[in-house]
């Protein structure tokens, strides 16, 4: 009897023991075995040694997601390379690289103008300014190149031709006289309109154009500007991440709408030479990629040295 009291604790720990083994056994093959996340690695910030593309001297080995592209010799103006370069594409908010050039080229740019109640009413990208806020042309140029700002662009348009119609008459007048054979403008912003287009090969030659403008050259190769109003200031931030990421960039000029998609005037300079890239309906990163692979191909083309480290 003592025997029989002793032994029964003892088998019934060793039974229950195994048979809890076992269950957690075969609750372990049944459960799928959990995933394991990686940690992130922290965002490394953007520079100008994250894009040094190494690319051929044949122009048959670019190979560019955007649906048209041009690159120039920006001091000749001879096309390096071309992909659908007088298809017509709208042009999105590189529209303003006439808007500046058309308001450098009148002059008096001291003078102070003051925003309606129209102006302040101009949609999507914008600098919130209010009707009866007074701000000098120059200090809007800035506003409207780094910032891209809609209604910037809308009242310097009525500024300079008295209404929208008649500076977008403006504007295409003073296409043709470069040489734009492809080009209609409806509004100073870019905002969409199908009447409002343009080509690599016209926007390219609009670019190259404006660059000659010192100011305008000073303007779109500031990365960050002061914005001042009366009650408040606002620091602006170039939209064109070229000016990190590209060494020798020095504009010029960002777009997007959804007809449009991205769209990217870019410049840069190394060595005394000089090439201006057009990208227009691609995507990203294409518009940074893209546009990087044909400025290098461009300076390249134009007698600079490659990039440092390539």
């Amino acid at each position: 009897m003592r025997f029989s009291r002793l032994i029964f604790p003892i088998l019934f720990v060793f039974l229950f023991g195994v048979q809890s083994s076992e269950a957690a056994q075969k609750r372990h093959r049944r459960s799928p075995a959990k995933k394991t996340t990686p940690a992130r690695k922290p965002a490394v910030a953007a520079t100008t040694s994250q894009l040094k593309p190494n690319v051929s001297d044949d122009p048959d080995d670019l190979v560019v997601a955007a649906r048209g592209a041009i690159v120039l010799d920006a001091l000749s103006g001879k096309a390096l390379y071309e992909k659908n370069a007088d298809t017509r594409f709208y042009p999105a908010s590189t529209t303003k690289i006439m808007t500046g050039l058309l308001v450098i080229e009148a002059g008096n740019l001291d003078q102070v103008v003051e925003v309606t109640l129209e102006d302040s009413k101009v949609g999507e990208s914008s600098l919130n300014i209010h009707p009866g806020d007074r701000f000098t042309r120059r200090q809007m140029l800035f506003g409207l190149m780094l910032k891209s700002a809609n209604d910037v662009a809308h009242v310097l348009g009525r500024d300079n031709a008295g209404s929208i119609e008649a500076f977008a008459k403006k504007m295409t007048l003073r296409a043709k006289e470069l040489g734009c054979t492809n080009t209609q403008f409806t509004n100073p912003h870019g905002l969409h309109n199908l009447g409002h287009y343009t080509t690599p090969r016209d926007l390219a030659t609009i670019t190259r154009t404006a660059m000659n403008q010192p100011l305008f050259r000073q303007i779109v190769s500031t990365k960050t500007a002061q914005w001042s109003t009366a009650t408040s200031g606002l620091m602006l931030t170039n939209h064109n991440r070229l000016l990190e990421k590209f060494a020798g960039c020095n504009g010029v000029k960002t777009g997007y709408t959804i007809p449009a998609q991205q769209v990217l005037a870019s410049s840069a300079a190394r060595d005394g030479k000089e090439a201006i890239a057009i990208v227009m309906h691609t995507d990203k990163p294409g518009i940074w990629e893209d546009s990087a692979k044909l400025l290098e191909f461009g300076l390249r083309k134009c007698g600079a040295s490659p990039v440092a480290g390539k």
